[in-house]
């Protein structure tokens, strides 16, 4: 027996690795969970398979018990690649794991095979493989969910970018409409939209307008005036539009200073005060 802590596995793997590649490749078929046709192709599953193998038997030689250690890190790098190209292909974490579990079966009839007339060693060695897949099985777990929380936050601080589009109306006039809750989060994205089209345009003035904000309470208030002190720190005044009845009841009532903001009921009105300033006008033009 080898003085490693996989003992006989190790050998198994190295001298029986082609035909544990093809029966793996049988399983991984056969699985259920296996949604190859529209997801991943046969010849990119064998090739996965195939460098995975190889590096398990490398590891399996070296004879370190934990899957944490350096001499699994090709391991734990083939499996952190193939889990990442999965879910963002839309794999669910079993169908992920699976990917190792399916190995199981095809080590257990080796195993079996070299070991039939040594139960006490198969005993061993068939526990050793379960308990090393297992751990490896999980691992691609963890990766997923850890995958699945960054692609989710990310997609939501693109839908966050996305919903707060700052628009140019004018030489020297931009336009911030918000729609939906002002929270902390959405308010930085907010001002650092603004304060970089504030800086790429040169602008002097901004209007935030809150038409689609469907409360303000003191935090909305405050984020407010936040993304106004921070727009007159690059060089624009703010005009704060879409102040309706309601919500002005809200702010009187709430107590929140916004004497030093100019504000109006409506986008229109505030363009009008923002022309205005930059020294444009409208005219109507008569009609034939």
């Amino acid at each position: 027996m080898h003085q490693n802590g996989y003992g006989r596995l190790a050998d198994v793997v190295k001298h029986n690795e082609a035909e544990l590649l093809g029966e793996w490749m049988k399983e991984q078929l056969a699985a259920v969970t296996t949604r190859r046709a529209d997801l991943v192709n046969e010849a990119e599953l064998r090739e996965q398979s195939r460098a995975l193998l190889g590096a398990l038997r490398d590891a399996l030689q070296r004879g370190v018990p934990r899957i944490e250690a350096p001499e699994w890190a090709a391991v734990r790098d083939l499996l952190g690649d193939l889990t990442r190209t999965r879910t963002r292909q839309g794999f669910t974490p079993s169908e992920t794991a699976t990917f190792v579990f399916s190995l199981k079966q095809p080590l257990f009839q080796r195993l079996r095979r070299e070991l039939q007339r040594e139960p006490e060693a198969l005993f061993e060695q068939v526990w050793a493989a379960t308990a090393l897949l297992d751990q490896l099985g999980l691992y691609t777990t963890e990766l997923h969910q850890k995958n699945r929380e960054e692609l989710i936050a990310r997609q939501q601080q693109e839908m966050l970018e996305l919903s707060t589009p700052v628009v140019q109306l004018w030489e020297g006039v931009l336009a911030l409409p918000l729609i939906g809750t002002l929270d902390s989060a959405r308010t930085q994205v907010v001002m650092e939209s603004l304060l970089q089209k504030i800086v790429q345009t040169g602008a002097a003035i901004a209007i935030v307008d809150i038409t689609g904000v469907p409360m303000v309470d003191t935090l909305v208030a405050q984020h407010l005036l936040k993304t106004v002190a921070a727009a007159r720190l690059m060089g624009a005044d703010c005009i704060i539009s879409g102040i309706r009845p309601q919500i002005a009841q809200t702010i009187v009532h709430l107590g929140v200073d916004l004497g030093t903001v100019l504000t109006k009921a409506t986008l229109a009105d505030a363009f009008l005060v923002a022309l205005q300033r930059t020294g444009a006008s409208l005219t109507r033009s008569t009609p034939r």
